[in-house]
């Protein structure tokens, strides 16, 4: 399948923010993941690779121009003309600092124990650029690390340090007031454990260092990864001033299920419903009364000061003649709702929250022009990172080496991708969205929720991409769902094979406010109002199974069990039972 192609079988879901038809000529060539099998991968002897690895904050997986006509992403485009692009990359856990620790470990949220945007310790951990240096690389981290304590410095693994505290922020004066700001008060930047003020807009300020380290600091006899993570496009995205009105006259259409309709939450959790109105909710989000439509104009605005960086990068490359020899990633650390399900923002498990855009460059390595249809996970960076450059795998690494997927080595067909299991674990700040749960296997994604009072969910997302019917309660999946069940809860286990909850410490109540005159709570489902005193009634607590659905399905009940005092649960029964001797006096 070209770029094209997928392009607009991409644009035919309801997850699309608009319904023109595809991409550029220049990116829709005649190549296909089967195709991309009769690529030769580099040969052994050639000298290590360098890497230039680049991270975005919260961009939706079909946020790029190639994918979504109206969006002008020009460079990166040219990076999937010429290379290849990965539709089913997804993240095992959708919030910032979980991810980037996976991206950084190689390990589970369960296991590197960044559990959430609060200040979760890394004490413990290393960061795989660490074992590059043991392969003789050198490294360099430049952008937002947002893990850990709220701390610039340097981290362990990287010859060259340039980072922020939490988010950082877009100008150097962005939140500062006026006052303060006359008096010379502005951000900084800890640039190898010095604190520098920042002196531009932040993804111009970044690439300046970067392409600098690139050009003028570095050892050129060394191979080289550089880490570049940029805060774009996190909210609040302000654009830099060439682009502030890039988008003014566009019209961006929202995803069908983003409508207050009973048809869009059928089958749903309560919980979808009630974040309608909250911090996360399309009605109501981050307590503002902006459209999205309007939103996403600044959104989007704000990419194209990363497509120029993107662009810088590469125009260094091929001056320096290191095109060939080295693998560009382009990605996100998690997905993007604008509206899906009535949501905004990440951390649930719907593919608009979970997948990521994925794009990789290395002329006569990785593929031209090709969409590998084979998954990876953020879980498989690392050792893939490690495999190109020739380390062994650390122990503690729990995924998988995707290069011999990458460079079609193996067929995307033939790919053997594991389970992608997923977890968010509930935080304070941002109570909306539970504890999350789940499995996909296949093209069926099972998703179970903690400590809230609700349903579960099951989807086909090939034939449903938009995961809009939930086959949870379908008789015919029961065995799929009970396989499932049992698979996502084995391998939710951690490395000391205990399933824990992590949590961190609780300082406010968190953003729970909403809209006075928006939309209440979301009502019960109707399957669960019954009348009072029914035999069945301890039949939901017991495990699924065929046997129970056989019985419900012949109006039975799987264990009778009457209220206290009555049928067989009554004294007067009991004493049936009982030999003569003990029954009551009379």
């Amino acid at each position: 399948m070209t770029l094209g192609a997928f392009g607009k079988l991409l644009l035919g879901t309801a997850a699309t923010l608009a319904t023109v038809a595809l991409p550029s000529a220049a990116i829709a060539q005649d190549a296909s993941p089967a195709a991309a099998t009769t690529a030769p991968a580099a040969p052994a002897s050639e000298r290590p690779r360098n890497v230039i690895f680049i991270i975005v904050d919260d961009l939706r997986f079909d946020g790029l121009g190639f994918l979504q006509p109206g969006i002008k992403t020009p460079n990166i485009d040219r990076l999937a003309a010429g290379g290849s692009y990965f539709p089913n990359t997804r993240v095992t856990s959708s919030l910032c600092s979980p991810s980037r620790a996976t991206i950084l470990t190689g390990m589970t949220a369960r296991n590197h124990g960044v559990v959430d945007n609060n200040n979760s310790s890394e004490e413990g951990l290393t960061f795989f650029p660490k074992y590059l240096q043991g392969q003789g690389y050198q490294t360099a981290f430049f952008g937002k690390w947002h893990m850990g304590s709220d701390t610039a410095d340097p981290r362990p693994g990287f010859d060259k340090w340039l980072s922020f505290k939490g988010q950082g922020s877009y100008y150097p004066n962005t939140g500062i007031p006026e006052a303060q700001f006359a008096k010379g008060v502005v951000h900084t930047l800890n640039v190898d454990g010095k604190e520098v003020p920042q002196k531009g807009y932040i993804t111009d300020e970044l690439t300046d260092y970067a392409v600098d380290w690139l050009s003028k600091e570095r050892d050129p006899k060394k191979p080289f990864f550089l880490y570049l993570s940029h805060k774009a496009v996190h909210s609040d995205p302000l654009p830099p001033p060439r682009y502030a009105h890039q988008y003014d006259d566009f019209q961006f259409k929202l995803p069908a299920s983003a409508a207050n309709t009973p048809e869009n939450y059928e089958g749903k959790p309560r919980w979808v419903y009630e974040q309608r109105n909250t911090w996360h909710g399309i009605d109501f989000f981050y307590n503002s009364n902006m459209p999205m439509t309007e939103y996403l104009k600044y959104y989007y605005a704000t990419l194209s000061a990363v497509d120029d960086s993107v662009g810088r990068i590469m125009q260094y490359l091929k001056k320096a003649g290191l095109e060939k020899d080295t693998l560009v990633v382009f990605t996100s650390d998690n997905g993007f709702q604008v509206g899906e399900h009535g949501l905004i923002d990440k951390r649930n498990a719907y593919e608009s929250s979970v997948k990521v855009p994925l794009v990789m460059y290395e002329p006569g390595t990785v593929p031209a022009g090709v969409v590998n249809t084979g998954a990876i996970r953020n879980l498989d960076f690392a050792p893939t990172f490690l495999d190109l450059a020739g380390a062994q795998k650390p122990a503690q690494f729990e995924g998988k080496s995707a290069w011999p997927l990458i460079t079609g080595k193996v067929a995307a067909k033939d790919w053997k991708a594991p389970d992608f299991t997923y977890e968010y674990y509930w935080e304070w700040t941002f109570p909306q969205t539970p504890g999350t749960f789940a499995i996909q296997r296949g093209n069926l994604k099972y998703i179970q929720y903690y400590g809230v009072y609700d349903i579960d969910e099951l989807y086909d997302v090939a034939a449903d991409p938009d995961e809009m019917h939930n086959l949870a309660e379908d008789p015919q999946y029961l065995q799929t769902k009970i396989e499932m069940r049992q698979a996502l809860y084995d391998q939710l286990a951690n490395r000391d094979g205990k399933h824990l909850i992590p949590y961190t410490q609780r300082l406010s109540t968190g953003a729970v406010r909403r809209d006075r005159s928006g939309t209440g709570a979301a009502p019960f489902p109707d399957q669960w109002l019954v009348e009072p005193n029914r035999q069945d009634r301890i039949d939901q607590i017991l495990p699924d199974s065929k046997a129970k659905q056989a019985a419900h399905e012949r109006s039975a009940n799987l264990s009778p069990s009457p209220i206290v005092g009555q049928g067989t649960n009554s004294v007067e029964y009991g004493e049936k039972s009982l030999p003569k001797a003990a029954k009551r006096r009379k």
